[in-house]
């Protein structure tokens, strides 16, 4: 009796033993699905984030490429365009940092004037006075012999490349390409330095164009890329060769 006694409470405490744990474990079960559940959602979230993350940086890439294309494209026109007012701002810059202006010097009012006041100007005045018959009073002819003057007193003035520039764009959009060359090839060949040698270069490669000389013109430009790399130059004259090519 007493041993049937004892099986059966080690049997019911055996049950009792074994079922009571069971809720406990479906809660467990219960909760770990739901912190599943929870972490998978995040995981999604976080994945779409990333995703629309990644979708906006390669649309913003495309138009930084877009615009960056665009800029290119715009620097290339704006470089051809306003060439020649690129070589204004740059004189007018040597101007204001290799001397002071003169205030009270007398205006020219065409070339003999300011030929005939060369010698009272001097060396920065008579540059200034010549200068300001294109960019003030738009004398382009008249321009053209006070540049030969100031060259001719002042051949190696820190002006002489830029006064020779000059003269050989003034005689180059005259039409006066014979002239022009002797002005562009004296800033080439007597101005290593100056930064007027490239475009000097490519200035007598238009002129070889114009002369039908094509294997000069090819010349000068090669030169022009290889010596000038990387300047609105080198940029010109790829165009220029470019056009040849087509």
């Amino acid at each position: 009796m007493k041993h049937a006694v004892l099986v059966a409470a080690m049997f019911f405490g055996a049950g009792v033993a074994v079922a009571a744990p069971a809720p406990v474990e479906d809660v467990a079960n219960g909760s770990s699905d739901d912190r599943l559940a929870r972490v998978e959602r995040i995981i999604k979230a976080k994945q779409q984030g990333e995703f629309d993350m990644q979708r906006r940086l390669d649309a913003l890439q495309r138009e930084v490429l877009d615009l960056r294309g665009i800029t290119e494209q715009q620097n290339y026109q704006i470089n051809q365009m306003l060439q020649r007012q690129r070589q204004l701002y740059e004189d007018i810059a040597n101007l204001s940092t290799k001397a002071a202006p003169v205030v009270n010097a007398p205006a020219a009012t065409d070339a003999v004037s300011v030929a005939a006041s060369s010698s009272t100007l001097g060396e920065t005045g008579s540059y200034e006075a010549a200068v300001n018959l294109v960019l003030k009073d738009r004398k382009y002819d008249d321009a053209i012999p006070a540049f030969r003057s100031f060259i001719k007193q002042y051949p190696q003035s820190s002006y002489a490349a830029n006064a020779n520039y000059w003269l050989g764009q003034l005689l180059f959009n005259k039409g006066e390409h014979a002239d022009a060359k002797g002005a562009f090839s004296a800033v080439v060949s007597q101005f290593a330095d100056s930064n007027k040698r490239g475009d000097s270069l490519v200035k007598l490669g238009m002129i070889a164009e114009k002369e039908s000389d094509l294997a000069g013109a090819k010349a000068l430009y090669n030169k022009v890329l290889k010596e000038y790399p990387n300047s609105a130059s080198a940029r010109l004259a790829q165009q220029q060769l470019s056009a040849l090519n087509g």
